[in-house]
């Protein structure tokens, strides 16, 4: 999903000057890629969601670190992962990149391309343990941790319109049912119930993973991660599929959903411009709100709420799905130099107080411990409270199932997923054919 679009870093150090060129790095052989004017440390970013605070915190550690300056470039989701998959196994990446943990990180440990970062965490106690520790579950394995957090806890929320439900006499959904209520309630006023930024695929994963959790609990992705055989054709998936099919039936989505942008927040603007009532997306869209229409959010007009139950269904109301938060992993091809620069990066430079409030500011909730009082003085208190509460109050905090399995799988995920949405397949075709991809 991915993201779901948190901001996506990638950062890259050299030793010395720390320039990116290839006879800077000497024989480490990294390049920047065309990047940047040499003068430091250079980071990948997605120009969006935490952005601002990446940029304040890279200001604040240069004027810190004259001799160990960081740079930023920024790009958009996808094009980000197809350069990180590319480096990474040219063995031409970054000292620092940022992921999402999961099954694509996991690949990149089997192949040697990360260095085991315990030890590091191990001699300073006061940086390992601000951390929640089972936002680490998501970079440990084997019993070593390979990342660490850098930016908010991302669970996936349902966005609406207040204004919009005032019109239409809606109320948030508490059930599958209700949603579709509202569905109807909505287009009978002539307002698209959906927003959906169909063309990053990414975003039709958040309804899937929502309703086999709702339906079947967290036991029937635990099968599917573990690989077993026919896993994909277990009742729950079918019917989750089902109910997808449904709710694109009933007109539930937008017009043009497929060709709508979630990279560039456009899914986003249709909500807060009046053009869909409701939006699932991660806690980070949030900040992309807030950025385009901050008005929206002072005016008191963005509402939020959990994803609805399903009736009979085996999971807890209370699971979330999404991303405990975004990593930086460090390469296993850094020298000694390299890693040192990075390892004082993200100690010192991440999750300051100065790093903290920015990200509170912008409506990110990062995951470290005693945030409460600093939250209940926020200006955004009411949401930051919420999205703090969906993570500490879930059994079961379910990892996007792109960045969960391997990249091939969820590379076949997203392409019969989206066939599934454009109503290319039936759900039993859906099932048959990511059975086929798990074979």
């Amino acid at each position: 999903m991915a993201t779901r679009i948190p901001s996506r870093i990638l950062v890259t150090a050299c030793a010395a000057a720390l320039a990116l060129t290839a006879s800077a790095c000497g024989k480490s052989g990294r390049t920047s890629e065309g990047g940047g004017s040499g003068g430091g440390t250079l980071v990948w970013a997605l120009s969006q969601g935490t952005e601002s605070t990446f940029r304040a915190s890279a200001k604040d550690w240069n004027k810190a670190h004259p001799d160990r300056k960081v740079e930023i470039q920024y790009f958009q989701n996808d094009p980000y992962k197809q350069k990180l998959r590319a480096a990474v196994g040219a063995g031409n990446g970054p000292v620092l990149f940022e992921n999402w943990g999961g099954g694509v990180l996991e690949n990149y440990v089997k192949a040697g391309k990360v260095a085991d970062l315990t030890p590091e965490l191990n001699k300073s106690p006061k940086w390992k343990n601000r951390i929640i520790p089972s936002v680490l579950e998501a970079t440990t394995f084997g019993g070593k941790i390979y990342g660490v957090p850098i930016n908010g806890v991302q669970p996936v929320v349902l966005y609406y319109n207040k204004q919009l439900f005032r019109k239409a006499d809606v109320r948030p959904p508490k059930t599958w049912d209700d949603l579709l209520t509202s569905v109807k309630k909505l287009k009978a006023r002539g307002i698209a119930p959906l927003s959906m930024g169909g063309s990053s695929k990414w975003p039709y994963l958040m309804w899937l993973e929502y309703l086999v959790d709702r339906i079947g609990g967290p036991e029937v992705f635990a099968h599917i991660a573990a690989g077993e055989k026919n896993a994909w054709s277990d009742p729950a998936v079918l019917e989750a599929a089902d109910k997808i099919e449904q709710l694109v039936d009933a007109g539930g989505f937008a017009k043009g959903f497929a060709s709508v942008s979630a990279d560039t927040g456009q899914a986003e603007a249709q909500m807060y411009t009046g053009k869909a009532a409701m939006l699932l997306q991660g806690s980070w869209a949030y900040a992309n709100i807030q950025t385009g229409s901050p008005k929206f959010i002072s005016g008191g007009h963005l509402g939020w709420s959990d994803f609805p139950a399903v009736e009979g269904g085996k999971g807890a109301a209370a699971d979330v799905v999404g991303n405990p938060a975004n990593f930086h992993s460090l390469s296993a091809q850094a020298t000694a130099e390299e890693k040192k620069t990075a390892v004082s990066y993200l100690k010192d430079g991440v999750y300051d107080d100065s790093y903290v409030d920015r990200l509170l500011s912008t409506g990110n909730v990062p995951p470290v411990k005693g945030l409460d009082a600093r939250i209940k003085r926020a200006e955004n208190a009411d949401w930051l409270s919420h999205v703090y509460g969906m993570t500490r109050d879930a059994k079961n905090f379910q990892l996007s199932w792109d960045q969960a399995l391997s990249p091939g799988l969820g590379n076949a995920l997203l392409t019969h997923l989206e066939q599934l949405f454009l109503g290319q397949i039936s759900p039993e075709k859906f099932c048959r054919q990511m059975d086929k991809a798990a074979s």
